[in-house]
């Protein structure tokens, strides 16, 4: 008897084993693709992709990369979000759903935390890398849509010995430093709102392709380098497309036959005879400088960028576009053509290091950039962009600080990009 009791017993446990919720996703977000089309993506802890509660209704998710025992040793799950769902859950995860009309834009890039060699950031000190503040105070905006410029991973060496700015941080492209750089901080955000990712150079084919092609990549499968992501394009409403090109390759100070090639392939697909309504999304800034060192009492000198790009759009169609919205330079800039050509938005300012000569407080300047002049204007602080669509296609853009407040108001009417100080 009291073996049928102890086989009985063991039968029960076998079952509720059998039977047990899977592990907590250790993240779970929803972005937008091609088509404006919205993805449900986890990162599944134990390799068996959660399902997704959609109004209601478990929906199974399908594997997007299998685990890779060695750096990413979780499964990524995705799962096509139809049109109309209202809620949408995925473990302990509630997540946005996409608004049928984008009306607020939260803009911001270049996000964590620098350990390359001799280079080092305290990311252990949430001021020195306030990433983590940025994206708390972010969410509190409650943005329809989040755009990340790109860069996300910055942990490519090890802490060095006895530095207790980063001690016990993880490094390498590998999960634990993806998690660090981005999917812990950035989660209240990701909470939040939908996200539009673009590639930086940081997830370029020598540094973080691993963790860019599984994760995030707006292609339907994860793929392997050497490898571009393709241009895709999200409609937001009111004649705005976003168009979202991959500038990782495209070399800042000379112009390579192939990464060349690329971006002018890129170009291509952008609508011809426009309304200049669009806005091209894109790492590296088209039109943009860089400080490189000061001149005593006749301030900075500074390097324009980016020469690839600027070779690859000459002659090209860019009527349908307003304005290239930028980061991979550390801080905020504008850029005003008089319509001649887009604006120019770099909003590089999420989290990493800024360069030594970038004007800590607002500079207003008139430049010379490509062939043409432009009013800019810069300044070097950590926070993000918000814009709001307001009346006859005009939007308004506030930038705030980590600590919320506002330093600088912008006004983009068609390709006319008007910034200045709060």
């Amino acid at each position: 008897m009291m073996r049928g009791l102890i086989l009985s017993l063991l039968t029960v446990l076998a079952a509720g084993a059998a039977y047990a919720e899977p592990a907590q996703p250790l993240a779970a977000w929803v972005q937008l693709v091609d088509g404006g089309a919205a993805e449900v993506r986890a990162i599944a802890a134990d390799g068996a992709c959660p399902e997704a509660n959609l109004d209601g209704a478990p929906r199974p998710m399908k594997v997007r990369a299998e685990p890779d025992a060695a750096a990413f040793p979780q499964a990524v799950c995705s799962l096509s979000l139809p049109k109309g769902v209202r809620t949408v859950q995925v473990g302990e995860h509630r997540l946005p759903v996409p608004a049928a009309r984008v009306d607020r834009i939260l803009i911001m890039g270049d996000t964590g935390c620098r350990l390359q060699g001799l280079k080092v950031q305290d990311c252990n000190d949430p001021r020195a890398w306030p990433f983590a503040l940025v994206m708390q105070r972010a969410a509190a905006e409650k943005p329809d849509l989040v755009i990340h410029v790109g860069d996300y991973y910055y942990r490519e060496t090890a802490c060095p010995p006895l530095y207790k700015g980063c001690v016990g941080s993880p490094h390498g492209d590998l999960w634990p430093s993806w998690q660090a750089d981005f999917f812990d901080p950035a989660r209240p955000l990701l909470d939040a709102a939908p996200w539009v990712f673009a590639r930086g150079n940081h997830e370029s084919c020598t540094r973080g392709w691993k963790g860019w092609f599984r994760m995030l990549d707006a292609g339907p499968s994860a793929t392997a380098c050497p490898a571009e992501s393709p241009v895709f394009n999200v409609p937001i409403g009111g004649g705005v497309t976003l168009r979202v090109l991959d500038s990782a390759d495209a070399d800042d100070r000379v112009v390579k036959p192939g990464a060349l090639e690329i971006v002018s392939h890129q170009l291509d697909t952008l609508p011809k005879n426009g309304a200049g309504a669009d806005w091209i999304v894109t790492h590296r800034p088209f039109w943009g400088e860089v400080p490189v060192f000061k001149l005593g009492p006749f301030g900075v000198f500074n390097v324009g960028l980016n020469r690839t790009e600027q070779a690859a759009a000459k002659g090209k169609d860019l009527s349908a576009a307003a304005m290239v919205v930028s980061g991979h330079i550390h801080h905020f800039a504008s850029f005003d053509f008089e319509g001649r050509r887009p604006a120019q938005l770099v909003v590089g300012t999420g989290g990493d290091v800024g360069e030594k000569f970038d004007p800590a407080k607002v500079h207003e300047d008139e430049v010379y950039i490509d062939g043409l002049q432009a009013t800019s204007l810069t300044f070097q602080q950590y926070g993000y962009f918000i814009m709001d669509r307001g009346k006859g296609g005009t939007w308004t853009g506030l930038f705030k600080d980590f600590d919320g407040k506002p330093v600088a108001r912008c006004t983009l009417t068609g390709r006319r990009l008007s910034c200045r100080k709060v």
